[in-house]
């Protein structure tokens, strides 16, 4: 087993994470501003934040995400769907930073199956680290969600990604709850209650995705004409999102037996639960884990 120090991370647009790691083990854990909040360079940003971590001479840096994106620290151009775990490496770009060997992962891109471009970058080592993590996974055909600013309904066929869809979910949720008058009720200032979350999926289960502008309105009128509070108006905002882009998957994908959902703890559960309404069993993976357990299996192709 390789026990080389290594610093590993996931740099993101709103955030960076960092691990330093001695095989399996996780020795440290630092996070960082994602890149799209830098105040000065990528490099300067890196090295500044693994200064002390320089002391353990960890043999080389290997990062996924944004990092390898035209807005990041250098590009990394995409690998083309199908793509498997060995594609991926081989088109990892490599540098060095203050004598530190890097390599940034490459993304993701495919047509979807709405017969669009479509890219992703940094959800695919969460992929090959679920495989990682899950062989059962490796081998057929399987759906996957990765919940967050912008979800990924991604499908793997016999261990490579066939291709993707992408929905800025959260994004509009952020949007919607910070900008719009849906909110204007307080909603910018509250948590999302559970009630309004399961209010909004079954809203959506009565009428479909395809009204989904429509019931959005219902969030502001609910609050001024039947007393709904701001908390459960952000979640019944929240369950109409998620109950239609579940809903929506389910025609792009056709009839779905399980899903596994990629992420954090929160978000996660939220996807469970929209897929339980519509009849779909979901197990989850936590997103720290599926990072991990990619870029160590990316690192040990690229070495092979």
């Amino acid at each position: 087993m390789d026990q080389d120090v290594v610093i590993v991370g996931d740099w993101g647009t709103s955030r960076l994470r960092l691990w330093l790691r001695q095989g399996k083990a996780v020795i440290h854990r630092r996070d960082g501003p994602g890149v799209s909040a830098l105040t000065d360079t990528p490099e300067k940003t890196f090295l500044d934040l693994v200064g002390d971590w320089r002391e353990a001479n960890p043999a080389r840096a290997v990062m996924c995400g944004m990092v390898g994106s035209r807005i990041g620290w250098r590009e990394a151009a995409y690998a083309p769907c199908p793509a498997g775990v060995a594609d991926v490496a081989d088109k990892a770009l490599s540098f060095e930073a203050d004598g530190l060997p890097v390599t940034l992962v490459p993304g993701l891109s495919c047509v979807n199956p709405l017969g669009g471009p479509d890219v992703m970058r940094g959800e695919e080592t969460q992929v090959f680290g679920a495989l990682s993590l899950n062989l059962a996974l490796k081998t057929g055909r399987h759906l996957l969600v990765l919940p967050g600013t912008h979800n990924k309904w991604t499908v793997v066929e016999d261990g490579k990604v066939a291709g993707f869809v992408t929905a800025p979910v959260g994004e509009t949720f952020a949007l919607l709850k910070q900008h719009s008058t849906l909110a204007a009720g307080g909603g910018a200032r509250v948590d999302g209650s559970a009630e309004g979350f399961a209010r909004g999926l079954a809203r959506v289960a009565e009428h479909g995705a395809a009204r989904l502008t429509h019931l959005m309105f219902e969030t502001r009128a609910r609050q001024l004409l039947d007393g709904m509070s701001p908390a459960d108006a952000m979640g019944y905002l929240s369950g109409l999102l998620v109950g239609a882009d579940v809903a929506a998957a389910r025609d792009w994908f056709g009839p779905m037996d399980a899903v596994t959902v990629i992420g954090a703890g929160g978000l996660c559960d939220l996807y469970v639960q929209a897929l339980a309404q519509a009849g779909v069993q979901a197990a989850t993976v936590d997103g720290d884990a599926a990072v991990l357990a990619g870029l160590a299996a990316i690192s040990k192709s690229r070495e092979a």
